[in-house]
């Protein structure tokens, strides 16, 4: 009889103890891990803005007679926009950009020529673009070393007086190339701050005036002038659009 209800007793503990278990409090799974951020890429487009330092030369003949050089510098500031493109599971990016920038680079100069001419000149540049195409390397994920290349425009303008007599204004917007080159830090998502130089080369540009008082007769006098520039800025830039090559989003 003991043994009898022993065994009942044991049963009866053991049919009970899954219902036991199952109303125990459960300890709760761990959280899931946190996806890891999308890795650095330069692919996208952007808009920025620039400031920094423009650095000119100019050159001047009359009639063929070198009348003298000068160089001025200023401040320049103005905006950016472009694109990149970062290749696949390398540090190679290519890209264009565009900036326009205004720059008053301006300077009085006074000559005498070979045969006695007084001769003033006013020259004024009054802002710049470039259409580049830049090729750089990723040497840290978020550090682009980078050169580029392309066509440049600048608005330049000469007052020019001989003997006290104004021949007027010649200006236009000239054609060029630049060539440069940089370094760009992304510091934050959808951010990013460069420092670059660039050197724009406009050649050479004839004048022909003509003016009263037996200067300048019949056929005019030939003035030329010759522009160079050179540019030192710093920038930011804010991107979008850039998407990790292979990286599910």
């Amino acid at each position: 009889m003991k043994k009898f209800l022993l065994s009942a007793v044991t049963f009866t503990a053991l049919a009970a103890a899954p219902a036991l278990a199952a109303d125990l409090p459960r300890k709760a799974p761990p959280p899931a891990a946190p996806p890891p951020p999308p890795p650095i890429t330069w692919t996208g487009c952007y808009i920025g803005a620039n400031i920094g330092g423009i650095f000119g030369r100019g050159d001047a003949r009359f009639n063929e007679f070198e009348i003298g050089s000068n160089d001025r510098s200023a401040f320049t500031g103005g905006g950016q926009i472009g694109c990149d493109y970062q290749f696949a599971g390398t540090g190679w990016v290519i890209g264009i950009r565009d900036m326009f920038n205004w720059a008053n680079v301006g300077r009085d100069r006074t000559f005498v020529d070979n045969v006695g001419n007084v001769i003033s000149t006013d020259t004024n540049g009054s802002w710049f673009n470039t259409l580049t195409g830049r090729i750089g390397y990723a040497f840290a994920p978020s550090w682009l070393l980078y050169g580029q290349g392309g066509v440049a425009w600048i608005k330049h303008s000469v007052d020019v007086n001989i003997n006290g007599f104004d021949f007027g204004e010649f200006g236009k917007t000239r054609t060029g190339w630049t060539a440069g080159g940089g370094v760009e830090w992304m510091f934050a998502p959808g951010w990013s701050a460069f420092l670059e130089g660039n050197y724009m080369d406009f050649g050479d540009k004839d004048h022909t005036v003509f003016g009263p008082g037996g200067v300048c007769p019949v056929g005019g006098c030939n003035f030329t002038t010759e522009v160079q520039a050179a540019t030192v800025l710093i920038g930011v830039n804010w991107r979008w659009g850039g998407k990790a090559p292979g990286y599910r989003y």
